[in-house]
């Protein structure tokens, strides 16, 4: 096996090999994999970044420099998501003479770098709308979150129907809950912005958008291995450069820009003279191809060069569309729901246990949604633009039909950004994430004069208890200082649309006091006492 075909396929099987399992664990509906699957995330540079791992990071660039962007093809979810697409695409389509996939073409250093640059000086000031939008990560999870997911789970169903005519009971039913309007459409848009973006330009987003693409591609520029032309082999076929999705080989000129490659090896593998080889190459020789030694002057040539100016263009209209798609259809919601969510969007979002407080969770979370996944009780859920949009896709506790298990602490302890801080059992209980609010004009024992009581028989602290009202009837009443916020209360309220108890949201989360339990006296029984 000649050295480009065992290097592609060595990469491909590592590319699966983190893909896959990363895949599965996000549409896991059933929680088959466990827990510790998600560690696999640590890998990926911003979640390593914002979770404090110093080793991973370190490691990125190390590898970086001497190997090249093995991170891009190998461990990125939404680079490896880019080459099943365009292997999907080129499905069907026959290579006629002359046709080419894939041509050279200058790197857009300005839009690049100024993206980096913007995406940097960003979230140093606090606004991380920029990582969330271009971060290769959030570019990938989410998708598999709130489509992939789902079809999953209709499947199931789909089969648990077919199974149950024949009395098959083996799968169930099970309820599609965590995707909301706005992630859904985020999800689709984003998805076909990436279909356009790799059927027309290949690697566009991880050469010119990624801000991941474009930090690594300062280390891999000087890189040890790389790939090169042997010229003594090369009969300039081109075969290389329409094979390379990163738009990065001259075969005219015989150079490779290794700022962009991503060491798919496609190019070595098509290579039938042995023309590219990847082998040691010292970036310090005084003999350089233009593309590497001068990112100024290729700058400069990027500005005066209207096609540039018109991909720049295309590429900004591109993105500034889609979000604009993603506020316009999120907004065609019924009146009732759209008065719902403006009367909870002045509390602001309920964020997990452990986020310890509103601006800290935004400038932590990256919107994986890694805990909306794994939630036993699927109280997490993606957020839309009620609460604007610094805080879009970001989870919050919505308790629609379901409320925070006491002493659960599962999206602590996958979290990969430590946007939730890990949590013991005895701290949980005590983390106070929001007080309950009792209206009691919308209450039914005070509308329709009946018993209920549902909300005290689900707190789990008896922050709700109930209290003599009328007559016999007794009404709920709340002591905030034991409420945590956990939404027992509001998820089991019968009340609708707008529920009779409900949990405002801690801006800064407290810790409360449980009572103390009463003591158990022991009575010793003599006789049957009858």
């Amino acid at each position: 096996m000649k050295q480009g075909t065992l290097l592609k396929w060595s990469r491909v099987v590592l590319a699966i090999l983190f893909f896959l399992p990363i895949t599965l664990f996000f549409v896991d509906f059933s929680d088959v994999f466990p827990d510790s699957l998600s560690r696999l995330l640590d890998f990926q540079l911003v979640p390593a970044l914002l979770g404090g791992f110093i080793g991973i990071i370190v490691l990125q660039f190390v590898v970086a420099f001497l190997f090249g962007r093995i991170y891009c093809s190998v461990l990125c979810p939404a680079g490896v998501l880019q080459d099943i697409i365009n292997r999907l695409y080129c499905i069907g389509k026959k290579k006629k003479k002359g046709s080419r996939r894939f041509l050279f073409r200058k790197p857009m250093n300005v839009l690049r770098y100024g993206l980096l640059g913007a995406t940097i000086g960003f979230a140093i000031f606090g606004f991380t709308g920029l990582v969330m939008l271009l971060e290769p990560d959030n570019n990938f999870e989410p998708r598999a979150t709130n489509l992939v997911r789902p079809v999953v789970m209709w499947g199931n169903n789909l089969i648990a129907d077919l199974l149950m005519r024949i009395d098959n009971y083996s799968l169930y039913h099970v309820t599609v809950s965590t995707v909301t309007t706005a992630a859904l459409i985020a999800a689709l848009a984003a998805l076909i912005l990436f279909i356009v973006m790799v059927a027309l330009r290949g690697r566009l987003f991880c050469n010119t958008l990624c801000p991941v693409g474009s930090l690594l591609g300062l280390a891999s520029r000087f890189s040890l291995f790389r790939i090169s032309f042997d010229k003594a082999g090369c009969i300039q076929c081109g075969k290389c450069e329409y094979s390379c999705k990163a738009e990065a080989i001259d075969a005219t000129n015989m150079t490779v820009d290794a700022s962009r490659c991503v060491d798919c090896f496609n190019c070595v593998s098509a290579c039938s003279k042995n023309g590219l080889v990847y082998n040691f190459n010292s970036p310090f020789k005084s003999k350089h191809s233009a593309n590497e030694t001068d990112n100024l002057s290729a700058s400069v040539s990027a500005i005066n060069n209207p096609n540039s100016r018109r991909t720049f263009f295309a590429t900004t209209a591109a993105i500034a569309g889609s979000v604009s798609a993603v506020s316009a259809l999120s907004n065609a919601l019924g009146e009732t729901e759209k008065q719902e969510i403006e009367d909870i969007k002045k509390w602001g979002p309920i964020t997990p246990p452990g986020s310890l407080n509103l601006e800290r969770f935004k400038d932590k979370c990256t919107a994986c949604h890694l805990c909306v996944v794994q939630c036993p009780s699927h109280v997490l859920r993606p957020t839309g633009l009620e609460y604007g949009f610094d805080f879009l896709l970001r989870p919050r506790l919505a308790y629609v039909d379901s409320y925070c298990n006491y002493e659960c602490t599962v999206c602590a302890d996958v979290c990969p950004t430590d946007a939730i801080k890990p949590l013991t059992k005895e701290e949980k209980v005590t983390t106070q994430v929001g007080i309950a609010k009792f209206m009691i004009d919308l209450c039914i024992v005070h509308t329709e004069k009946n018993d209920c009581g549902a909300c005290s028989e689900h707190c789990p602290t008896q922050a709700v208890h109930m209290v003599p009202y009328e007559g016999t009837l007794t009404i709920p009443n709340v002591i905030e200082d034991l409420c945590i916020g956990c939404g027992g209360c509001e998820s089991i309220c019968p009340v609708r649309p707008v529920r009779a108890i409900v949990i405002k949201a801690n801006t800064e989360h407290a810790f409360v006091e449980l009572p103390e339990e009463e003591e158990v006296k022991e009575v010793q029984i003599d006789s049957f006492g009858f």
